[in-house]
C-alpha cells in the first residue's frame, strides 16, 4: 500500500500550530498515527510545557481505538500513559507508522523518552520532519533505529522547520512575534474586534510569555489591563515604548500583582527576555519591523472603525491559517 506522506504530515503540523505561543519553553509539536491501511488512527500535539509530548498524546489515543481500553483515556500524565503502553500493548502498534513534525526526544526529563517508547511498542516506520538541535533532547531518530525500525527524515522539513523556528530561536537569543487583530475593512480600533476564543487564546499566550510590548499611546486611549485574566494566568512585564513616561497611573496595567512595568523609547530591554509579545498598530509594527520574527493576525469577520495600517507596503509568506467560531487566524513572517 502506498501511503500519501505529506497529507500526514501536514496533519501533524496543522494540529501543531494550533499550540504555537503556547508552549514555552518547549516547542510546538505535531504527531499522527496511521494504521496498517492507512487509516488515521489519532492526530495530537504537544500543548502546554509540562504535559505530555504529541507523540504520547497520538499514542494514547491511537491505543484506544486499537483496543479499546478505555483506562488510558483517563490518565493525563506522561510517566502513566507511558507505563500503561508499555505494559498492555500486545503488540497492537506493529504495522503502525508514526509521523512527527519533531524528532522524538531521547533524554528522561520532567517526561520519559518518547524514542525509547516508540522503540519498544515496535512500530513499522517513523517519519520526522524536522532534527532537534536540542543537545539534550536530540539522538532518537538513533534509538529507534536501533530497534530495528525503517525511520525516514526531513518529511517536509521546510514547513517543519517554520513550526520549530520560535524554539530555535529562544533558546540562542530572545524570539519576538507582532500579533494584531483587525477587521475586514482593515482597521484595527474602536473597541473589541476578535472573538472571545481568540481573546482567550491571547490571553494564553500571555501566560507564558516573558514580556509585552505596547505603544504609549495605545496605553494613553485604550486603558489596558493587558493581563491574562480569562486563563487565570501569569501577567507578564510590560514595555510600554514611548518618548513621554508621563501616564495615567489608574489604568489597568500599572495594578498588576508580581509585574514589571518598563517605560523607554528604545528596544535594549528585549535583550534580558527570551519569548516576546509585541502588541499594536500601524506605528508599532514600523518600529519594530527590525526585531519581530514572526506575525500573529486575527481577522474579524466584520466592518467598522477609522484606523488602520495606512501607509505601510509589506509582503507576509503565510505559515499557516486557523479558524476559531468566528475569526480567521494567521501566523506569517515577512517576505523579505
Amino acid at each position: 500500500m502506498v501511503i500519501n506522506k505529506n497529507f500526514y504530515m501536514n496533519l501533524a503540523l496543522r494540529e501543531a500550530w494550533k499550540y504555537q505561543g503556547l508552549t514555552y519553553p518547549n516547542p510546538a509539536v505535531g504527531c499522527t498515527i496511521v494504521g496498517k491501511h492507512g487509516e488515521v488512527l489519532a492526530v495530537q500535539a504537544h500543548k502546554k510545557a509540562g504535559e505530555p509530548h504529541a507523540e504520547v498524546e497520538a499514542l494514547k489515543i491511537a491505543y484506544y481505538k486499537l483496543t479499546s481500553d478505555k483506562k488510558i483515556l483517563t490518565l493525563t500524565t506522561s510517566a502513566q500513559i507511558h507505563t500503561h503502553l508499555l505494559e498492555n500493548h500486545n503488540g497492537c502498534f506493529s504495522g503502525i507508522s508514526v509521523f512527527t513534525t519533531l524528532e522524538p526526544c531521547s533524554h528522561i526529563g520532567k517526561t520519559p523518552s518518547c524514542a525509547t517508547l516508540l522503540s519498544k511498542l515496535k512500530i513499522k516506520k517513523l517519519f520526522v520532519g524536522s532534527q532537534d538541535s536540542n543537545k539534550e533532547a536530540s539522538g532518537g531518530n538513533e534509538i529507534v533505529k536501533e530497534s530495528n525500525i525503517e525511520v525516514e527524515d526531513s518529511l517536509l522539513k521546510e514547513e517543519c522547520d517554520a513550526l520549530l523556528k520560535p524554539f530555535n530561536t529562544w533558546k540562542k537569543e530572545r524570539f519576538v512575534f507582532f500579533k494584531w487583530a483587525q477587521r475586514l475593512n482593515g482597521t484595527v480600533d474602536s473597541g473589541v474586534i476578535s472573538s472571545q476564543k481568540s481573546r482567550t487564546l491571547v490571553h494564553a499566550m500571555r501566560d507564558v510569555c516573558d514580556l509585552l510590548v505596547i505603544g504609549g499611546n495605545s496605553v494613553r486611549v485604550d486603558r489596558p489591563t493587558l493581563d491574562a485574566r480569562l486563563v487565570n494566568g501569569r501577567a507578564p512585564d510590560v514595555l510600554i515604548l514611548s518618548r513621554s513616561g508621563e501616564f495615567d497611573k489608574t489604568i489597568g496595567l500599572f495594578h498588576v500583582k508580581n509585574r514589571k512595568v518598563i517605560i523607554s523609547d528604545n528596544f535594549d530591554i528585549l535583550k534580558e527576555y527570551k519569548n516576546i509579545i509585541i502588541e499594536g498598530g500601524g506605528n508599532m509594527f514600523e518600529l519594530s519591523k527590525d526585531i519581530a520574527d514572526y506575525y500573529l493576525c486575527f481577522l474579524s469577520p466584520q466592518m467598522g472603525g477609522d484606523i488602520s495600517f495606512m501607509g505601510i507596503d509589506e509582503k507576509f509568506e503565510i505559515l499557516n491559517i486557523l479558524q476559531d467560531e468566528q475569526d480567521i487566524i494567521m501566523w506569517m513572517k515577512r517576505d523579505k
